[in-house]
């Protein structure tokens, strides 16, 4: 039987070459869930997955119902957890990730974030609107500023790289420690999390949704983080309890926070953080395709995920 590869990435002519290339001998069908700007398209007729042993993208349980011969599902979202519950698989079925795609564009949204709220840009920003000419006092700088950043991955890394060029100390913590990159002063497990989160300046969460990590920023762990520092998420909502970060935003406790995923997501509009003047809340929007490289990343890593694929050779970014 030859492969049936389903490409739902939205990609120029030169790449569709790109993926015939890497798997000459298959079928290919190029249908587009998601637009170059990370907009979401109208859903095609399901029946274009009907034998697909291969899937490049982010199906739906609907499209994946008309694929039960599938072997492999390469994502193009850094995070699998949706397709790691049972039943959304068929057995056996192969699953990679496109980690390594996200650095420069979540990395940049979040030093973005933190640049503004170390200079209260949100706060002047309400000031102008109001038409108020208003000084809102002290600032913070990141120069010899202590910068934690819990799950040092790809964008971790990246963003600690961009704290550092700035004069920043840098502490990554990840599950497994390994050499440390020279966008690290030190690495050490994430068991230590409790040692560091008191002394951070700036604590960035960049984790995956598991059962470890859900609200693993829960009130204690937010009324220990040290008075005056800054709060980051741009991994998943999961990992932070957002009823007592309310608190402790409005409280003065933290200088402030931004938000580019939460519990529940979206966001509903009558929750109350909306309203808290020191909180930058995005919808999601640091990664997806909204910077060109992002997409050129996870072409780069699907195509030649989709070649390994073709040879028999072991995928990269193996989940399961």
């Amino acid at each position: 039987m030859s492969e049936i590869v389903v490409n739902l990435l939205p990609l120029t002519p030169a790449q569709q070459e790109r993926f015939r290339a890497a798997a000459p001998q298959a079928e290919h069908r190029f249908l587009p869930r998601m637009d170059i700007n990370g907009g979401t398209l109208r859903e095609g007729d399901p029946a274009g997955f009907d034998g697909a042993t291969v899937v490049i993208g982010c199906p739906t349980r609907a499209h994946l119902s008309h694929a039960p011969g599938l072997k492999w599902l390469q994502t193009w979202s850094a995070g699998t957890d949706v397709y790691q519950r049972p039943g959304m698989l068929p057995e056996g079925c192969m699953l990679t990730s496109a980690a390594g795609a996200y650095g420069p564009a979540v990395s940049e949204h979040l030093f973005a974030c933190l640049l503004a709220l170390c200079k209260k840009l949100p706060q002047y920003r309400d000031e102008q609107r109001n038409h108020h000419w208003t000084d809102r006092g002290t600032v913070k700088s990141l120069r010899n500023a202590l910068v934690l950043v819990v799950g040092a991955g790809d964008i971790g890394t990246a963003f600690a790289g961009l704290c550092k060029a700035v004069g920043a100390r840098t502490v990554g913590l990840k599950r497994t420690v390994g050499p440390v990159p020279a966008a690290f002063d030190a690495l050490h497990p994430i068991s230590e999390l409790d040692r560091w989160l008191p002394q951070a300046d700036v604590a960035a969460f960049v984790l995956p949704h598991t059962p470890e990590t859900v609200h693993i920023l829960d009130e204690k762990r937010l009324k220990s983080m040290k008075p005056g520092s800054i709060l980051l998420n741009a991994g998943r909502g999961s990992a932070v309890d957002l009823i007592p970060l309310e608190e402790v935003l409005r409280s003065g406790h933290l200088w402030g926070a931004a938000l580019d995923v939460t519990e529940p997501e979206p966001l509903p509009p009558d929750h109350p953080l909306w309203d808290v003047e020191n909180l930058i809340l995005t919808p999601h929007c640091a990664g997806g395709f909204h910077l060109d490289v992002t997409l050129e990343r996870i072409v780069d890593i699907a195509v030649e995920n989709l070649r390994r694929y073709a040879q028999g050779e072991a995928l990269n970014n193996r989940v399961q």
